[in-house]
């Protein structure tokens, strides 16, 4: 009797159910990869534009993830998509919260300068008003002037009394302006004392001790620096001295009377929040 030929049954092929298989896998993940998502439209298109670049498609129809990864080896490449999608979406939001970092920082990095700017200056005032009220009590408030800043507390002496023209020896009549300074810097300078010598432009005659400007301003800084350290408590250590020359005038140089405030000592005491204290 001859064998009965098996009957075969209708249906498709295994290689299409295990690809069908793939990917209903592949829009289970794509599904739940979206629900978990937190974007907006513009983030959303970055992601996309991301995965177009990612899955290249090579001559032989193969598909790769990242570095030639291949989808055609099964399901086991689905760790590594889910593990390339982790990593730049780390990297992403890695970039997002360094930015917020720097911005939050640059801004607290502001607000501190300002409260410490505000500080200071307030600092300033007050060592000001004590200073002032020095001057006044020594009766020498006409012959030294006073302003500040947030660094410094700065005494200013015209040259015409300090000096005669073109020299650096202090003059009698200014012994008594100096040593009531001196007595204000030992009161209330606990830190750094700038002596400033300034002149005027117009050039040193030929035959004098003195060849320019930058050698006399540096000359009376230098005197009314030894004076204070011969006849004050003052550590020397704490004065600086230089010689400015005509390079920072506060007048105009074409007239008598701006070269004449321009021919001055200043004296700069620095407050005790300032950063050159």
């Amino acid at each position: 009797m001859a064998k009965r030929q098996e009957e075969i049954k209708p249906g498709l092929p295994a290689w299409q159910g295990t690809f069908g298989d793939l990917m209903n896998l592949l829009l289970c993940f794509f599904v739940l990869l979206f629900s978990m998502a937190n974007m907006d439209a513009a983030k959303f298109e970055e992601v996309a534009a991301s995965f177009s670049n990612a899955f290249g498609i090579f001559s032989g129809g193969e598909m790769a993830i990242g570095q030639g990864a291949l989808i055609g080896d099964g399901v086991s490449q689905l760790s590594a998509l889910s593990s390339y999608i982790t990593s730049m979406g780390l990297a992403q939001s890695g970039e997002d919260s360094d930015s917020e970092e720097t911005a939050i920082g640059e801004m607290e990095q502001k607000e501190l300068l300002e409260a410490a700017e505000e500080e200071q200056m307030e600092a300033s005032e007050e060592l000001a008003e004590k200073i002032e009220a020095a001057l006044e009590a020594g009766d020498v408030d006409n012959e030294v002037s006073l302003n500040y800043t947030s660094q410094f507390v700065q005494l200013t002496i015209q040259g015409s009394i300090l000096f005669d023209s073109g020299k650096t020896d202090i003059k009698d009549d200014a012994i008594p302006v100096i040593d009531k300074v001196g007595q204000i810097l030992e009161t209330y300078a606990g830190g750094t004392i700038e002596i400033e010598g300034h002149t005027d432009n117009v050039p040193m005659s030929s035959g004098g001790k003195y060849a320019n400007n930058d050698e006399l301003s540096s000359g009376r800084a230098l005197s009314i620096f030894y004076y204070l350290c011969e006849n004050t408590n003052l550590d020397p250590a704490n004065i600086v001295h230089t010689g400015r020359g005509e390079y920072s005038p506060i007048a105009d140089n074409s007239t008598d009377e701006g070269r004449a405030r321009n021919r001055r000592v200043e004296i700069k005491i620095y407050n005790p929040l300032s950063s050159s204290y």
